[in-house]
């Protein structure tokens, strides 16, 4: 609902009649992703380095099996993020298998092996990848049972309250040499991705590079643009988007932005009012 609700806000900023598809999907993007913050300074060199970032989580989520598909890569900074590659199931999933899993930690990582293979080394805009790669990691070992070395058990019992529907705490069921085994699989399994996604880039450096290079130029893709720069196909001229009257169509305002207005003049103020007297 709160989509639909958006993208006729759009629809009619653009001075549209109707929705169209367009505009649900910029609402997509705006309620799941945030809203864009083209307002924010950003330094060519970091503008670069998040252009392979993100080239590197949709290449290697493109390439390997068992993950979801990309249906938009963005460098254009929204909410506290600089850039973003957003994922979406094809249809909906009750069940992973431990393959696909695994596909799911590399394409987490690849963003942290694109800065590793062009840049040498590492920086802090892995941190969300490593957080969500390392608990990933951790529900496979203490809760599903896909370690080999500890097998199908159930490690960590978690206390709830089902009223609340929220988790309070998880109670050590396990001993000390029991945490180490835990702690050494989550470890591999997380090391495991990286490597793999340092391979997958390694063996696609061309399209890496081609990737991200149309990224500076474009700044965002959406799925089956990203299609074509994998296959080399060349992109249709970019053109900014236009309304139904063909004006083009204004841009998302910043929360608490404030939009342009013409002055104020003397005549649209009306008359002076006198200040009131204080009481007294």
């Amino acid at each position: 609902a709160n989509i639909v609700n958006e993208a006729a806000l759009l629809a009619a900023r653009r001075n549209k009649k109707k929705v169209q598809m367009i505009d649900f999907e910029d609402s997509r993007d705006k309620v799941t992703l945030g809203v864009e913050r083209r307002s924010m300074v950003i330094n060519p060199e970091q503008k670069r380095r998040t252009a392979y970032h993100e080239s590197g989580h949709a290449i290697v989520n493109y390439l390997l099996p068992g993950t979801d598909p990309v249906v938009k890569i963005t460098i254009i900074p929204r909410g506290r993020a600089l850039g973003l590659t957003a994922m979406i199931p094809a249809e909906d999933r009750l069940a992973y298998t431990r393959d696909e899993l695994v596909s799911r930690l590399a394409g987490m990582l690849g963003g942290r092996a694109a800065d590793m293979i062009v840049f040498g080394e590492k920086t802090t805009g892995a941190s969300n990848d490593i957080e969500a790669a390392t608990n990933l990691a951790r529900k496979m070992v203490c809760e599903w049972g896909m370690s080999e070395k500890l097998g199908p058990l159930a490690l960590g019992h978690k206390e709830e309250m089902v009223f609340l529907g929220k988790e309070l705490g998880t109670q050590k069921n396990y001993s000390e040499q029991t945490a180490e085994v835990i702690d050494r699989e989550v470890k591999d399994l997380v090391e495991g991705g990286l490597k793999r996604a340092l391979s997958v880039l390694e063996a696609n450096r061309e399209t890496l590079e081609r990737l991200a290079q149309t990224l500076l130029e474009r700044e965002q893709l959406d799925g089956e643009a990203m299609a074509k720069v994998m296959r080399n196909e060349p992109l249709p001229p970019l053109e900014p988007p236009t309304g139904s009257n063909g004006s083009p169509v204004p841009s998302e305002p910043e929360p608490g932005a404030i939009a342009d207005k013409a002055p104020a003049t003397p005549e649209a103020l009306g008359p002076p009012t006198a200040a009131p007297t204080p009481a007294g």
